[in-house]
Protein backbone atom coordinates (compact mmCIF):
# COMPACT_ATOMS: atom_id res chain seq x y z
CA UNK A 1 0.00 0.00 0.00
CA UNK A 2 1.64 3.76 -1.30
CA UNK A 3 0.74 6.65 0.97
CA UNK A 4 -0.01 9.06 -2.33
CA UNK A 5 -3.72 8.89 -1.26
CA UNK A 6 -3.52 9.15 2.41
CA UNK A 7 -4.34 13.21 2.65
CA UNK A 8 -7.66 12.60 0.12
CA UNK A 9 -9.03 9.57 2.33
CA UNK A 10 -12.10 9.75 4.69
CA UNK A 11 -11.60 9.93 8.36
CA UNK A 12 -13.00 5.86 8.92
CA UNK A 13 -10.06 5.23 5.87
CA UNK A 14 -7.27 6.88 8.04
CA UNK A 15 -8.24 5.04 10.72
CA UNK A 16 -8.01 1.83 9.53
CA UNK A 17 -5.12 2.22 6.86
CA UNK A 18 -2.59 5.14 7.66
CA UNK A 19 0.56 3.28 9.57
CA UNK A 20 -0.94 0.13 8.98
CA UNK A 21 0.63 -1.94 5.97
CA UNK A 22 0.86 -5.30 6.24
CA UNK A 23 3.53 -6.26 8.08
CA UNK A 24 6.12 -7.09 5.30
CA UNK A 25 7.63 -10.67 6.57
CA UNK A 26 4.37 -12.08 7.32
CA UNK A 27 1.73 -10.37 5.53
CA UNK A 28 0.20 -9.91 8.52
CA UNK A 29 -2.69 -7.67 7.99
CA UNK A 30 -2.88 -6.26 11.53
CA UNK A 31 -0.49 -4.48 13.22
CA UNK A 32 1.84 -6.93 15.40
CA UNK A 33 2.45 -6.39 18.79
CA UNK A 34 5.82 -5.74 18.82
CA UNK A 35 6.51 -7.15 22.87
CA UNK A 36 10.05 -6.44 22.69
CA UNK A 37 12.68 -4.08 25.14
CA UNK A 38 15.63 -4.14 22.80
CA UNK A 39 16.22 -4.52 18.96
CA UNK A 40 19.33 -6.40 17.53
CA UNK A 41 21.75 -3.87 15.50
CA UNK A 42 23.60 -5.10 12.20
CA UNK A 43 26.48 -2.77 13.61
CA UNK A 44 27.18 -0.27 15.93
CA UNK A 45 25.10 2.53 14.71
CA UNK A 46 23.40 1.05 12.10
CA UNK A 47 20.00 -0.46 13.02
CA UNK A 48 16.67 -0.50 11.36
CA UNK A 49 15.13 2.47 13.42
CA UNK A 50 14.75 1.51 16.31
CA UNK A 51 16.92 0.72 19.29
CA UNK A 52 15.35 0.49 22.67
CA UNK A 53 11.81 -0.30 23.42
CA UNK A 54 11.51 2.84 25.45
CA UNK A 55 12.79 5.38 22.44
CA UNK A 56 10.60 3.85 20.05
CA UNK A 57 8.58 0.28 18.99
CA UNK A 58 6.66 -0.21 15.98
CA UNK A 59 3.81 -0.51 17.23
CA UNK A 60 3.69 3.06 18.55
CA UNK A 61 4.60 3.73 15.43
CA UNK A 62 1.86 2.97 13.55
CA UNK A 63 -0.35 4.45 16.62
CA UNK A 64 1.54 8.50 16.58
CA UNK A 65 1.14 8.39 12.85
CA UNK A 66 -2.68 7.08 12.27
CA UNK A 67 -3.60 9.71 15.95
CA UNK A 68 -1.93 12.15 14.29
CA UNK A 69 -3.41 11.53 10.68
CA UNK A 70 -7.05 11.84 12.18
CA UNK A 71 -6.53 14.86 13.91
CA UNK A 72 -4.60 16.89 10.61
CA UNK A 73 -1.48 16.65 12.37
CA UNK A 74 1.95 16.95 11.04
CA UNK A 75 3.22 15.02 14.41
CA UNK A 76 1.98 12.81 17.00
CA UNK A 77 3.58 11.42 20.11
CA UNK A 78 2.16 8.78 22.23
CA UNK A 79 2.33 8.46 26.23
CA UNK A 80 1.65 5.79 28.69
CA UNK A 81 -1.62 7.88 30.37
CA UNK A 82 -3.82 11.30 28.97
CA UNK A 83 -1.77 12.85 32.47
CA UNK A 84 1.61 11.76 31.45
CA UNK A 85 0.85 13.49 28.46
CA UNK A 86 -0.59 17.00 30.03
CA UNK A 87 3.20 16.37 31.71
CA UNK A 88 5.27 16.74 28.68
CA UNK A 89 3.03 19.58 27.83
CA UNK A 90 3.68 21.51 30.62
CA UNK A 91 7.38 21.30 30.58
CA UNK A 92 7.66 23.04 28.28
CA UNK A 93 7.01 25.94 30.71
CA UNK A 94 9.64 27.62 32.79
CA UNK A 95 9.18 28.83 36.72
CA UNK A 96 7.67 31.93 36.91
CA UNK A 97 5.61 31.10 33.83
CA UNK A 98 1.70 31.28 34.11
CA UNK A 99 -0.86 29.46 32.47
CA UNK A 100 -4.57 30.23 32.43
CA UNK A 101 -7.16 27.29 32.53
CA UNK A 102 -10.65 27.30 31.98
CA UNK A 103 -12.81 27.81 34.99
CA UNK A 104 -14.66 24.47 34.36
CA UNK A 105 -11.90 22.03 33.45
CA UNK A 106 -10.45 18.44 34.45
CA UNK A 107 -10.00 17.86 37.76
CA UNK A 108 -6.71 15.77 37.42
CA UNK A 109 -5.47 18.56 35.07
CA UNK A 110 -6.63 21.23 37.60
CA UNK A 111 -4.32 18.48 40.29
CA UNK A 112 -1.69 18.28 38.26
CA UNK A 113 -0.92 22.15 37.15
CA UNK A 114 -2.20 23.78 40.72
CA UNK A 115 -0.56 20.75 43.19
CA UNK A 116 2.71 19.51 41.22
CA UNK A 117 3.55 22.34 38.45
CA UNK A 118 2.96 24.83 41.65
CA UNK A 119 5.50 23.63 43.96
CA UNK A 120 8.21 24.77 40.96
CA UNK A 121 7.09 28.12 40.44
CA UNK A 122 4.93 27.76 37.41
CA UNK A 123 1.11 29.92 38.05
CA UNK A 124 -2.01 29.67 37.11
CA UNK A 125 -5.55 31.51 37.27
CA UNK A 126 -8.95 30.29 36.25
CA UNK A 127 -10.71 32.19 33.15
CA UNK A 128 -14.09 32.07 31.76
CA UNK A 129 -12.79 31.01 28.19
CA UNK A 130 -16.31 31.69 26.50
CA UNK A 131 -15.41 35.83 27.26
CA UNK A 132 -12.47 36.09 24.99
CA UNK A 133 -13.09 39.85 25.42
CA UNK A 134 -12.37 39.77 29.17
CA UNK A 135 -9.39 37.23 28.43
CA UNK A 136 -7.65 40.06 26.11
CA UNK A 137 -8.63 42.94 28.55
CA UNK A 138 -7.37 41.06 31.57
CA UNK A 139 -4.50 38.93 30.16
CA UNK A 140 -2.24 37.61 33.24
CA UNK A 141 1.40 39.22 32.64
CA UNK A 142 3.86 36.05 31.85
CA UNK A 143 1.22 34.04 30.23
CA UNK A 144 2.70 31.26 28.20
CA UNK A 145 0.03 28.81 28.21
CA UNK A 146 -3.96 28.67 27.83
CA UNK A 147 -5.40 25.51 28.45
CA UNK A 148 -8.67 24.82 27.11
CA UNK A 149 -11.01 21.87 27.08
CA UNK A 150 -14.00 21.84 25.03
CA UNK A 151 -16.61 20.32 25.42
CA UNK A 152 -15.57 20.74 29.25
CA UNK A 153 -15.47 18.38 31.67
CA UNK A 154 -17.98 18.02 33.46
CA UNK A 155 -20.29 21.20 32.80
CA UNK A 156 -19.65 20.69 28.59
CA UNK A 157 -19.01 23.83 28.22
CA UNK A 158 -18.24 24.91 24.44
CA UNK A 159 -14.92 27.44 23.81
CA UNK A 160 -14.91 28.96 21.07
CA UNK A 161 -11.22 27.64 19.73
CA UNK A 162 -10.76 30.15 16.89
CA UNK A 163 -11.79 33.03 19.19
CA UNK A 164 -9.26 32.15 21.98
CA UNK A 165 -6.79 31.51 19.32
CA UNK A 166 -6.99 34.95 18.10
CA UNK A 167 -6.33 36.52 21.50
CA UNK A 168 -3.15 33.94 21.89
CA UNK A 169 -2.03 35.65 18.82
CA UNK A 170 -1.61 38.57 20.05
CA UNK A 171 0.85 37.08 22.76
CA UNK A 172 3.12 35.22 20.42
CA UNK A 173 5.43 33.88 23.62
CA UNK A 174 1.88 31.78 24.54
CA UNK A 175 0.90 28.42 23.18
CA UNK A 176 -3.00 27.03 22.62
CA UNK A 177 -3.27 23.84 24.06
CA UNK A 178 -7.00 21.98 23.48
CA UNK A 179 -7.83 18.84 25.28
CA UNK A 180 -9.74 16.77 22.24
CA UNK A 181 -11.07 14.03 24.14
CA UNK A 182 -14.47 14.84 24.77
CA UNK A 183 -15.22 15.42 21.08
CA UNK A 184 -12.47 12.96 19.78
CA UNK A 185 -10.69 13.85 16.12
CA UNK A 186 -13.99 12.61 14.48
CA UNK A 187 -16.17 15.84 15.66
CA UNK A 188 -13.09 18.41 16.16
CA UNK A 189 -9.95 18.96 14.63
CA UNK A 190 -8.53 21.71 17.03
CA UNK A 191 -5.41 22.68 14.81
CA UNK A 192 -7.73 23.98 12.01
CA UNK A 193 -9.05 26.21 14.44
CA UNK A 194 -5.58 27.29 15.94
CA UNK A 195 -4.35 25.67 18.23
CA UNK A 196 -0.83 24.96 18.70
CA UNK A 197 -1.04 21.64 20.67
CA UNK A 198 -3.77 18.87 20.85
CA UNK A 199 -3.88 16.55 23.87
CA UNK A 200 -5.90 13.21 24.38
CA UNK A 201 -6.70 11.04 27.08
CA UNK A 202 -6.72 8.00 24.71
CA UNK A 203 -8.12 6.11 27.15
CA UNK A 204 -11.27 7.77 26.49
CA UNK A 205 -12.92 7.53 22.85
CA UNK A 206 -10.38 6.66 21.00
CA UNK A 207 -9.69 3.22 22.80
CA UNK A 208 -13.26 3.03 23.71
CA UNK A 209 -12.92 -0.45 25.64
CA UNK A 210 -12.46 0.60 28.66
CA UNK A 211 -9.18 -1.64 28.31
CA UNK A 212 -6.18 0.83 28.12
CA UNK A 213 -4.27 3.65 29.52
CA UNK A 214 -3.25 5.94 27.30
CA UNK A 215 -2.45 9.32 26.05
CA UNK A 216 -1.38 10.85 23.13
CA UNK A 217 -0.77 14.68 21.92
CA UNK A 218 -0.82 15.91 18.37
CA UNK A 219 1.25 19.16 16.60
CA UNK A 220 1.88 21.09 13.41
CA UNK A 221 5.27 22.23 14.94
CA UNK A 222 8.89 20.71 14.61
CA UNK A 223 10.23 22.30 17.89
CA UNK A 224 7.18 21.26 20.13
CA UNK A 225 7.64 17.71 18.24
CA UNK A 226 11.31 17.55 18.78
CA UNK A 227 10.35 19.09 22.71
CA UNK A 228 7.65 16.18 23.12
CA UNK A 229 9.78 13.29 21.91
CA UNK A 230 12.52 14.25 23.70
CA UNK A 231 10.80 13.72 26.86
CA UNK A 232 8.90 10.96 25.63
CA UNK A 233 12.54 9.28 25.63
CA UNK A 234 13.96 10.74 28.58
CA UNK A 235 11.17 10.41 31.06
CA UNK A 236 10.15 7.07 30.10
CA UNK A 237 5.88 7.52 30.21
CA UNK A 238 5.37 5.17 27.53
CA UNK A 239 2.51 3.04 26.30
CA UNK A 240 3.62 -0.51 26.16
CA UNK A 241 3.27 -2.02 22.71
CA UNK A 242 0.10 -3.83 24.04
CA UNK A 243 -1.42 -0.47 25.09
CA UNK A 244 -0.52 0.88 21.60
CA UNK A 245 -2.57 -2.44 19.72
CA UNK A 246 -5.45 -1.92 21.99
CA UNK A 247 -5.82 1.76 21.03
CA UNK A 248 -5.20 1.00 17.51
CA UNK A 249 -7.89 -1.34 17.38
CA UNK A 250 -10.70 0.87 18.99
CA UNK A 251 -9.43 3.88 16.66
CA UNK A 252 -10.25 1.84 13.54
CA UNK A 253 -14.35 2.00 14.88
CA UNK A 254 -14.49 5.18 15.88
CA UNK A 255 -16.39 7.07 13.84
CA UNK A 256 -19.09 4.56 13.76
CA UNK A 257 -19.22 4.29 17.44
CA UNK A 258 -19.24 8.13 18.01
CA UNK A 259 -22.42 7.92 15.36
CA UNK A 260 -23.75 5.76 17.74
CA UNK A 261 -22.54 7.84 20.85
CA UNK A 262 -24.27 11.10 19.41
CA UNK A 263 -27.73 9.32 18.48
CA UNK A 264 -28.09 7.85 22.21
CA UNK A 265 -26.86 10.87 23.99
CA UNK A 266 -29.66 12.90 22.01
CA UNK A 267 -32.13 10.09 22.89
CA UNK A 268 -30.91 10.50 26.39
CA UNK A 269 -31.05 14.61 26.38
CA UNK A 270 -35.05 14.59 25.54
CA UNK A 271 -35.46 12.15 28.18
CA UNK A 272 -34.03 13.99 30.50
CA UNK A 273 -35.40 17.73 29.37
CA UNK A 274 -38.79 16.72 29.61
CA UNK A 275 -38.06 15.05 33.06
CA UNK A 276 -39.63 16.19 36.45
CA UNK A 277 -36.94 15.65 38.47
CA UNK A 278 -34.29 17.07 36.40
CA UNK A 279 -33.32 20.56 36.96
CA UNK A 280 -31.20 21.36 34.08
CA UNK A 281 -29.60 19.22 31.30
CA UNK A 282 -25.84 20.21 29.75
CA UNK A 283 -25.46 19.15 26.53
CA UNK A 284 -23.64 21.21 23.38
CA UNK A 285 -26.60 19.97 21.02
CA UNK A 286 -29.41 21.63 23.11
CA UNK A 287 -30.50 25.13 21.34
CA UNK A 288 -30.74 26.45 25.03
CA UNK A 289 -27.22 25.39 25.49
CA UNK A 290 -24.37 28.75 25.73
CA UNK A 291 -21.95 27.14 23.73
CA UNK A 292 -24.27 25.57 20.88
CA UNK A 293 -23.62 28.01 18.27
CA UNK A 294 -19.62 27.73 18.69
CA UNK A 295 -20.78 23.84 18.95
CA UNK A 296 -22.10 24.18 15.34
CA UNK A 297 -19.02 26.22 14.06
CA UNK A 298 -16.29 23.46 14.94
CA UNK A 299 -17.98 20.41 16.04
CA UNK A 300 -19.88 17.78 13.36
CA UNK A 301 -21.41 16.39 16.33
CA UNK A 302 -21.98 16.52 19.75
CA UNK A 303 -20.96 14.09 21.41
CA UNK A 304 -21.96 10.83 24.04
CA UNK A 305 -20.98 13.14 26.84
CA UNK A 306 -24.36 14.24 28.97
CA UNK A 307 -24.58 16.17 32.49
CA UNK A 308 -27.54 16.86 34.26
CA UNK A 309 -28.49 18.65 37.65
CA UNK A 310 -31.07 17.05 40.04
CA UNK A 311 -31.32 20.06 43.24
CA UNK A 312 -29.21 18.77 45.44
CA UNK A 313 -26.36 16.64 46.28
CA UNK A 314 -28.53 13.87 47.87
CA UNK A 315 -31.02 13.16 44.55
CA UNK A 316 -28.23 13.05 42.53
CA UNK A 317 -26.52 10.78 44.58
CA UNK A 318 -29.53 8.39 44.79
CA UNK A 319 -29.65 8.74 40.73
CA UNK A 320 -26.41 8.15 40.50
CA UNK A 321 -26.52 4.70 42.69
CA UNK A 322 -29.73 3.70 41.66
CA UNK A 323 -29.11 2.84 38.02
CA UNK A 324 -28.43 -0.85 36.69
CA UNK A 325 -26.83 -0.76 33.16
CA UNK A 326 -25.79 2.90 33.84
CA UNK A 327 -22.35 1.51 35.57
CA UNK A 328 -21.06 3.65 38.47
CA UNK A 329 -17.79 4.20 37.63
CA UNK A 330 -15.24 6.82 36.76
CA UNK A 331 -13.93 7.57 33.43
CA UNK A 332 -15.57 7.58 30.09
CA UNK A 333 -15.79 7.35 26.56
CA UNK A 334 -16.30 3.53 26.30
CA UNK A 335 -18.68 1.18 24.43
CA UNK A 336 -20.89 0.68 27.66
CA UNK A 337 -22.48 3.31 29.62
CA UNK A 338 -21.11 4.91 32.94
CA UNK A 339 -22.84 7.41 35.31
CA UNK A 340 -21.17 9.35 38.24
CA UNK A 341 -21.39 12.23 40.30
CA UNK A 342 -18.30 14.40 39.70
CA UNK A 343 -17.98 16.38 42.78
CA UNK A 344 -17.17 13.09 44.99
CA UNK A 345 -15.33 11.43 42.16
CA UNK A 346 -13.58 12.53 39.23
CA UNK A 347 -13.53 16.03 40.59
CA UNK A 348 -12.88 15.83 44.49
CA UNK A 349 -9.67 17.68 43.97
CA UNK A 350 -11.35 20.30 42.82
CA UNK A 351 -13.40 21.17 46.14
CA UNK A 352 -12.67 24.52 47.10
CA UNK A 353 -11.09 25.78 44.31
CA UNK A 354 -12.60 27.76 41.40
CA UNK A 355 -13.08 24.80 39.73
CA UNK A 356 -15.32 22.97 41.89
CA UNK A 357 -18.28 21.54 40.37
CA UNK A 358 -22.00 21.72 41.25
CA UNK A 359 -23.08 19.08 44.04
CA UNK A 360 -26.10 18.33 42.50
CA UNK A 361 -24.07 17.26 38.92
CA UNK A 362 -24.32 13.99 37.59
CA UNK A 363 -22.27 13.13 34.22
CA UNK A 364 -23.45 10.09 32.34
CA UNK A 365 -20.81 8.86 29.31
CA UNK A 366 -23.81 7.45 27.29
CA UNK A 367 -22.62 4.14 25.46
CA UNK A 368 -23.94 2.12 22.07
CA UNK A 369 -26.42 -0.36 24.09
CA UNK A 370 -29.93 -0.65 22.89
CA UNK A 371 -31.07 2.74 23.61
CA UNK A 372 -34.30 1.73 25.06
CA UNK A 373 -32.94 -0.24 28.01
CA UNK A 374 -30.75 2.89 28.54
CA UNK A 375 -33.87 4.95 28.77
CA UNK A 376 -35.75 2.40 30.81
CA UNK A 377 -33.05 2.33 32.94
CA UNK A 378 -32.80 5.95 33.22
CA UNK A 379 -35.98 6.41 34.23
CA UNK A 380 -36.13 3.71 36.85
CA UNK A 381 -33.36 5.52 38.74
CA UNK A 382 -34.91 8.93 38.44
CA UNK A 383 -37.65 7.79 40.35
CA UNK A 384 -35.27 7.51 43.12
CA UNK A 385 -34.48 11.26 43.48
Amino acid sequence: MTDQNESSWGFSTKAIHVGQDPEPITGAVTVPVFQTSTFAQEAVGKHSGYEYARTGNPTRTALQAVLAALEGASFGVSFASGLSAEDAILRMLEPGDHIVLGNDAYGGTFRLISKVFGRVGITWSAHDLTDVDSLARAWPDNTKMVWVETPTNPLLTVVDIAAVSGVVADHPEALLVVDNTFATPYLQQPLQHGADIVVHSTTKYLGGHSDVVGGFVATNNGDTHDHLTFLQNAVGAVPAPWDCYLTLRGTKTLAVRMDRHNQNAEAVVELLSNHSKVEAVLWPGLESHPGHHAALKQMSGFGGMVSFRTGSRDSAMRVAEATELFTLAESLGAVESLIEHPGAMTHASAAGSPLEVPEDLIRLSVGIEDISDLLADLTQALEQA
